[in-house]
């Protein structure tokens, strides 16, 4: 069995609402969805997560065609290493990881297809029946809160996630709405991205935790130099995340020696392949750490990849990250399991186990062209306060 093409497309699907956070404004997902086809006629899909520009991942994607066609599908990691050092991706490593993921994310299916067998038997087997994800929470007033907090009670959610670090003042009123919603056995989880300084950190997140009993804190003040984390885990009784820093496999290999948190929030695409995430969460279990898949926005194809990977996991903890609460759609024949509750089961299918709908692919490459991609940071602030709108720099 041999690759014969490597096809990509960019899609533009949106959200139900806007997603708000200290880095980001945004009402949807750009990916790039890759296709490979074998000389035997397997089909497998990827998809490829976005960073900052879209456009650079599928030009990495395309860049990448002469180092996948023509070769085993099995040789997987072998492809990863040629496309780091002859091919030069060593030296853009992030982007590198970012395209390279969602074209290994095809590779496993396509394998798995041709055993008969799910990507979690070929990753050892399951160690659980399933995975848990949060319920996400829009930042808005308290009263919304309210109301998102008896939805997710109703829909059975045990991890309320939060993003913060915009306006604590706004967020201690949604904290107290949504534990007087939620009450005393959910637990609440926020996400700062990095924008406390470190006696902030101490002042909120002690205040905080007194009060409202915090879960964990991700990312509360800047990861860089891994001292400030170090230095605020001596001074809080929060458990802390990491999720900034974990940018390539040296950086995650670094900071999980470093025992500077809790739990770590990454994903196959931080480091490039499944087998890359799946090594360094089994040596995060042996520094004691305990795993939160990430996303920053993903489709039907990245989630059921990840959902394999957490079922093999010895650390992986409950409240796993998802934006399928979100979407208005997605690219699948049929709809995953957390786009309405919180669990998620094995997935029993060969390779990824999922079915892509190529018309919607179509339609939202379509929607994409026309419209181009959703930026990040629409209705924030830039330098000296002005408002950043699409097309200008921030």
């Amino acid at each position: 069995m041999r690759i014969a093409r490597l096809e990509a497309w960019t899609v533009r699907v949106p959200y139900k609402r806007e997603e708000t956070s200290a880095l980001i404004n945004r009402g949807g997902i750009t990916e790039v969805i890759v296709k490979l086809t074998t000389d035997d006629g397997l089909v497998g899909w990827g998809e490829c997560t976005r960073a900052a520009d879209t456009r650079g991942i599928a030009a990495a994607v395309d860049a990448m065609r002469p180092l996948v066609e023509g070769r085993d599908p099995w040789d997987k990691e072998a492809m990863h290493r040629d496309l780091a050092i002859p091919a030069l991706w060593a030296f853009q490593p992030m982007t590198g990881n970012f395209a390279y993921a969602g074209i290994d994310m095809a590779l496993w299916d396509l394998c798995g297809k041709e055993c008969g067998q799910p990507l979690y038997r070929m990753l050892g087997g399951a160690l659980r029946d399933s995975a848990e994800y949060f319920y996400y929470l829009e930042w808005s007033s308290a009263k919304e809160i309210a109301r998102q907090a008896k939805d997710g009670r109703k829909k059975g959610y045990s991890v309320y996630y939060l993003k913060g670090g915009i306006d604590a003042k706004r967020e201690e009123e949604m904290l107290e709405a949504l534990r007087d919603g939620i009450g005393p056995d959910g637990r609440i989880r926020i996400d700062i991205n990095q924008s406390w300084t470190g006696p902030e950190a101490v002042r909120l997140l002690t205040r905080w935790h007194e009060r409202f009993g915090i879960d964990f804190c991700e990312g509360p003040v800047r990861i860089d130099p891994i001292e400030n984390m170090l230095d605020l885990r001596r001074q809080v009784r929060v458990p802390l995340c990491v999720n900034e820093g974990l940018w390539r496999e040296a950086d995650a290999w670094r900071i999980i020696k470093s025992r500077c948190g809790d739990y770590l929030c990454f994903s196959p695409y931080w480091v490039g392949s499944i087998a890359r995430f799946h090594m360094l969460s089994w040596a995060a279990h042996l520094e004691g750490w305990q795993v939160v898949k990430h996303t920053h926005g993903e489709l039907g194809i990245a989630a059921a990849a990840c959902q394999h990977v957490l079922l093999t996991l010895p650390n992986a903890a409950d409240g796993h990250q998802q934006t399928a609460q979100l979407m208005s759609d997605d690219i699948l024949r049929t709809r995953i399991p957390i786009a309405d509750k919180p669990v998620w089961g094995r997935i029993e299918g060969a390779g990824l186990g999922i079915e892509v709908d190529e018309d919607k692919v179509r339609r939202y490459h379509e929607a994409y062209l026309e419209h181009g991609e959703f930026a990040t940071y629409v209705g924030k602030t830039g330098p000296q306060g002005a408002t950043i709108t699409p097309g200008e720099e921030p």
